[in-house]
């Protein structure tokens, strides 16, 4: 017999209602699917308890005299002690009631607030972390004895220590001794449940409880990416339709009207997933403390632009790139603070993460007032460690120098620490942006600063693309990628040896027959003059060609192609095994007709024509089977 817990949101927590609802059958799938998601919202309640408690203890350590961070901080770990012993987390709900009895500690003035305490409580935070991620591997093991027992004997140290007692207080005709009273979380975990939850019900309805609920609902991540894989579903099977029924004049009203639905469902499904970005800012609190305590330097973080929201998904796929950022912003760029006095500069820096809306695209920029990126520095450290050669370091801008630190094994520091020197990162947080069809830019001042802006689209569900043929079938181009659409002639192509180019805006850009690109069976092809000129030798004089500008990575290129179809809103899969490591296709999507459309990788295409003259290996791969 299962025996089921009924559990309602009530003021942040999880407040035990009954312990009276049976079940007659040993395995009640609907009692294992309710413990499951009730276990997946204490889960992420219980991550942003961690995450405020890691940016109340920063408040906290910069203003030791912050009341509303203590009782905050009190409050959160109170919360989290009581939810994790209702769902049965005994070592969890453990570490957070020690914690809470160190700031019922500081509450009462009986304990002072100093460095060494601070360390304690941040390693102790991270071991709440730890517990709760071992909630959802129970196998892995986490290691927070040490810190709890330290904390512990914290607190039975300042319980035993003698507190002055006001003499006003004190009764004439008796006296008290007081008594340190021993620590017993267990016990005192155990009691504070009973008092907590157990209501009587006869007290509760003389005094006439009124159970409140709360207007918002946590709802897993994965029930909204199955309905919106079904609206997806459901826009293909109505352009199927409408493909289906064109000749049909009497029912455009009705298509119409489908359209408008199909769309605001679309939509409003997508606005569901939108968060605000400080969901990811203000993990970054924690972070800055912990480098710049590292690099025993001062900085001071600003958060701007914290209401705007973006895809859950790209917030999650681009976080570790921005704490790659903002660690580099910390060790590369703001100077220690004696050289920042020596320069006028503030003894302490200034971060700066911000966050801006222009049209279906979201800006985030990373924004240090440190020393600036030196470009010829850059190029040094490249030609030492053999990405360029000094020749062509002589014939590149400042800005193409300082696109090097994005090669693969580029550092620039002197020593290996444990926040940078190692040469993996930076080629990473490109990889990373590329892959949800990004822009990561640099502006960057000697003795001023850097900034990094980063481009983002505001949701990966939707995305706007060109639909094009070639002899291959159909194709789609990501329209944040296409700058323009050229029709064009043989005449209009310049040859240099067997590279092609023509004229956009008066400048010459390269120009590549996507049916030779895709017509190759292996990279070393590339490398062969005549693989990439097949169509246009056969080419007839004043033939129209198609055109498609493409820009990335401040670089352009043109895509001629068959015909050009229309500008369509799609909706990508990703490509699944056995396909799933084909070079220069990103995933597909289904069109009206039923035809399977291929979405190309533009980043992976671009980064292999311009680095194509590097391939040396006899290794080859299949391009497109």
């Amino acid at each position: 017999m299962l025996h089921c817990q009924l559990f309602v949101l009530k003021e942040g927590g999880f407040a035990l209602l009954k312990d009276t609802i049976f079940c007659h059958y040993n395995q009640c799938s609907h009692c294992m699917k309710g413990e499951d998601e009730l276990k997946e919202i204490f889960l992420a309640e219980a991550l942003e308890n961690t995450e405020q408690l890691n940016k109340l203890f920063t408040d906290l350590e910069k203003d030791n005299a912050n009341r509303k961070a203590i009782e905050a901080i009190f409050r959160i770990t109170h919360t989290l002690k009581a939810n994790a012993a209702g769902m049965g987390y005994a070592d969890l709900a453990g570490m957070a009631h020690i914690m809470e009895d160190v700031f019922n500690e500081i509450k009462s003035g009986r304990l002072s607030i100093n460095a060494a305490i601070f360390n304690d409580l941040f390693k102790a935070n991270d071991a709440l972390c730890a517990l709760i991620e071992q909630v959802k591997t129970p196998d892995k093991a986490v290691k927070f004895k040490g810190i709890r027992t330290k904390l512990e004997v914290l607190i039975r140290t300042t319980r035993a220590e003698p507190q002055p007692v006001p003499v006003a207080s004190v009764p004439e005709t008796k006296t008290e001794e007081t008594v340190p009273v021993p620590f017993q979380p267990k016990q005192e975990d155990s009691e504070e449940k009973s008092q907590d939850v157990a209501l009587p019900l006869e007290n509760a309805a003389e005094e006439d409880t009124v159970l409140t609920f709360s207007d918002n609902i946590h709802v897993p991540i994965r029930k909204l990416d199955n309905l919106l894989d079904l609206i997806g579903e459901l826009i293909i099977e109505k352009d199927r339709v409408v493909a289906m029924s064109q000749s049909s004049r009497s029912r455009q009203n009705e298509y119409a009207r489908l359209q408008r639905i199909t769309s605001e469902l679309q939509y409003s499904i997508m606005d569901v997933r939108l968060v605000q970005v400080n969901v990811l800012f203000h993990k970054f609190h924690r972070i800055v403390r912990d480098v710049a305590s590292l690099e025993n330097k001062k900085v001071d973080l600003l958060l701007e632009g914290n209401d705007i929201e973006i895809d859950r998904t790209i917030l999650q796929i681009i976080s570790d790139s921005l704490v790659h950022l903002v660690r580099n912003a910390i060790s590369h760029g703001i100077e220690p603070c004696p050289d920042r006095v020596k320069q006028g500069k503030p003894e302490t820096g200034k971060l700066t993460l911000a966050a801006a809306s222009e049209k279906e695209e979201v800006i985030i920029t990373v924004i240090d007032d440190g020393k600036g990126i030196d470009s010829d520095v850059i190029a040094r450290k490249a030609i030492e460690k053999g990405l360029i050669t000094r020749e062509l370091a002589m014939q590149m801008s400042d800005d193409e120098k300082i696109q090097l630190i994005f090669e693969p094994g580029f550092s620039s520091a002197e020593t290996v620490t444990a926040i940078s020197g190692r040469g993996v990162g930076m080629d990473v947080v490109r990889k990373a942006i590329d892959s949800i069809g990004g822009i990561l830019t640099i502006d960057s001042t000697v003795g001023q600063g850097t900034r990094f802006r980063l481009r983002l689209p505001s949701s990966m569900a939707v995305k706007g693309a060109l639909l094009l043929e070639l002899k291959t079938g159909e194709f789609a181009i990501p329209l944040s990628y296409t700058r323009a659409v050229l029709a064009i002639t043989k005449a209009d192509i310049h040859s240099m040896g067997e590279s092609l180019f023509t004229t956009y805006l008066g400048k010459t850009i390269p120009l590549i027959f996507l049916n030779d690109f895709f017509g190759l069976t292996h990279q070393t092809e590339q490398a062969k003059p005549e693989s990439l000129t097949h169509t246009y030798r056969q080419t007839l004089p004043g033939q129209k060609l198609h055109v498609v500008i493409i820009t990335f990575n401040n670089k352009e290129v043109g895509f001629v192609v068959d015909k050009l179809l229309q500008q369509k809103e799609i909706v990508e899969k990703p490509l699944r095994k056995p396909l799933d490591n084909v070079r220069f296709v990103s995933g597909t999507t289904l069109l009206g007709n039923g035809n399977v459309c291929l979405v190309m990788d533009i980043p992976s295409i671009i980064h292999f024509l311009f680095r194509s003259i590097k391939i040396t290996s006899s290794k080859t791969q299949t391009v497109l089977a």
